[in-house]
């Protein structure tokens, strides 16, 4: 005999606000500007930037967007558990992946001491000025996606790989 646990969620709250269709033009050169930012980054490097943003600054939305858009992409969950402790896993991750991630860190989280020196000289060392550029510009981008999704409170859960292409 089996029994069959049903679980009870709490409801999914209400957006505030639908800014994409209220702010059009907005929304759009977002768009633009994250699909600028990403080019001629890895692929996996802007994902796990992304996820590690989405973290800090809780925003759930885009949480369950980039981790199924990083799993879609071939990621492993692991290295996406991780990725909330990475400094106690670093082992999970190259060190061009760790300069990243250390990087989104400093420049999420401005008011902790603006991006200290060392964590922008190790970043310097893995990424030519180019990629460099198109990494801070994608932290830049998904800190703004993040501001967006929490003050409008944007409902996790129904995002499918590919919905936003």
């Amino acid at each position: 005999m089996t029994t069959e646990h049903v679980r009870e969620y709490a409801p999914e709250h209400t957006p505030r606000l639908a800014w994409a269709k209220q702010a059009p033009e907005a929304y759009k050169a977002m768009v633009k500007l994250d699909a600028a930012a990403a080019q001629g980054l890895d692929p996996v490097i802007n994902e796990l930037v992304k996820i590690r943003a989405s973290q800090l600054n809780h925003c759930a939305f885009c949480l369950d967007m980039h981790t199924k858009d990083a799993l879609a992409q071939g990621e492993t969950v692991e290295r996406i558990v991780q990725l909330s402790a990475w400094e106690e896993s670093k082992h999970f991750y190259t060190e061009k992946e760790l300069a990243a991630i250390e990087l989104t860190e400093a420049v999420t989280v401005l008011t902790d001491g603006f991006v200290p020196d060392e964590v922008y000289e190790k970043a310097a060392k893995h990424f030519d000025e180019r990629e460099l550029g198109h990494l801070i510009a994608a932290i830049t981008v998904i800190n703004a996606w993040n501001r967006f999704a929490v003050t409008t409170r944007m409902v996790p859960g129904h995002y499918k790989p590919g919905d936003f292409k």
